[in-house]
């Protein structure tokens, strides 16, 4: 076992105080996989951060406000850039989770560490906070979004995908909560993953091969709403395209709340779906997430790695080629990395059989902003086996007046949005 700190906790952490007496211990950790994996005698917590000083685990027993213990993470827990420990003695079941980051504060580089908050995992599978549609967040919480950890198996039986030829597509767009919350669409979960399973028979009567999902990673529907907030007016952000986490389906999306229930009840569509020579193609959004710019909330990405997750001007502000307030910096390896691993996980753990990249020309830029002749990020997607069989699709335009449709770099695989076609049509 490894010596660290375990501490109770206060909202200031000036306040903590070493707790005399723990049901649970810590050995190292394994820098790889990231994120919190449930592991032979415990759970593996794994995090890097290229300027962060110190990491501290904050766990929290389920539905708390509070945490029940911090653990700095020893300097002999450290590889390299990554904060890797594991702890032993955790039901995973009633657990959340997040971090603490200390860093630089005079430096001439911007970074954005703030060790009074509680950040949420970029790698978390699922994420705790927002447990139904429209529902009112405890703003003071410390860690307003946590990580959780949840199992990744599912028993797909025989059921294989359909892979069927890209020139025989038909693809049907939805939105999980437009085409099930209205009485009239007639199911027993409106607004979930189970209540678009219900539509499988729909959906298959109408001849299409493949369903394509708008945005149903964890998102903030509070993100620019508009009204009073206990009004029936009060206008949400239903759309979906701000990104909280890119590895968790939405909770508010899911009609199990049960521990994991998000990850089952989507799995089960896409098992039914494939059931049925459906498809599922999945509307992602690797060009900026929730956090907006300079003005915006903190509580992920910016309060890990600033600088290295966004691109910045010299002067530490945000370009902004998305129209969302950020742009995420695709090409730098950090980063890149981190996509990638977001759409294996897609792929292999739920079966995913297409993406369709919102604003993919930003995915070309380098962290200047500058479009590249041999974007990395693209390179690799198109060349990785386990994307071998995967449609990607690019909206092959963005905010920032990059426009590349007919020439977007495919390098042979990518397909594109037609923009110019679908505004005739229309």
């Amino acid at each position: 076992m490894v010596e660290s700190k375990i501490m109770k906790s206060k909202i200031d952490i000036k306040g903590l105080f070493r707790q005399k007496k723990t049901d649970f211990t810590i050995s190292h950790g394994k820098p790889q996989p990231y994120g919190a994996t449930i592991v032979s005698g415990g759970i593996n917590f794994s995090i890097g951060s290229t300027t962060a000083e110190g990491c501290i685990l904050v766990l929290f027993k389920r539905g708390e406000t509070l945490p029940f213990a911090e653990i700095e993470i020893p300097e002999e827990c450290r590889f390299g850039n990554i904060f890797a420990v594991k702890v032993h003695g955790l039901d995973p079941t009633e657990l959340e989770y997040g971090y603490r980051f200390t860093g630089p504060e005079n430096s001439k580089d911007p970074h954005r560490f703030d060790p009074s908050m509680v950040i949420l995992d970029p790698y978390a599978k699922a994420v705790s906070g927002r447990q139904h549609w429209r529902e009112t967040p405890d703003w003071q919480r410390p860690g307003l979004y946590r990580g959780l950890v949840v199992p990744t198996e599912y028993d797909w039986g025989t059921t294989t995908p359909p892979k069927i030829h890209f020139g025989k597509s038909i693809i049907y767009e939805a939105h999980v909560r437009g085409m099930t919350a209205s009485k009239t669409a007639k199911v027993n979960n409106p607004g979930t993953f189970d209540g678009l399973r219900e539509k499988i028979p729909y959906l298959k009567n109408l001849g299409i091969t493949a369903i394509e999902l708008l945005p149903i990673f964890e998102f903030d529907e509070h993100d620019g709403s508009q009204g009073d907030i206990n009004s029936p007016d009060y206008k949400v952000n239903y759309w979906g395209y701000n990104t909280v986490n890119f590895f968790s389906p939405k909770l508010g999306y899911s009609a199990d709340k049960t521990h994991g229930g998000q990850a089952t009840d989507l799995k089960r569509f896409i098992h039914d779906c494939h059931q049925n020579d459906i498809e599922v193609i999945l509307d992602v959004v690797f060009n900026h997430t929730a956090e907006g710019d300079q003005r915006g909330n903190t509580f992920s990405f910016r309060g890990v790695d600033d600088r290295i997750y966004y691109m910045l001007t010299p002067e530490g502000y945000y370009y902004n080629f998305s129209g969302c307030g950020n742009t995420l910096n695709a090409n730098h390896p950090v980063v890149r990395e981190m996509i990638i691993d977001s759409l294996v996980h897609w792929v292999t753990d739920y079966r995913i059989d297409g993406f369709r990249f919102d604003l993919a020309s930003i995915l070309d830029r380098d962290e200047n902003g500058a479009p590249m002749a041999t974007p990395p990020l693209l390179s690799a997607l198109t060349h990785l086996p386990v994307f071998a069989k995967t449609k990607l699709i690019a909206e092959a335009w963005d905010a920032g007046g990059l426009y590349q449709v007919g020439h977007f770099p495919s390098f042979g695989k990518f397909a594109e949005w037609n923009g110019k076609f679908r505004d005739c049509a229309r």
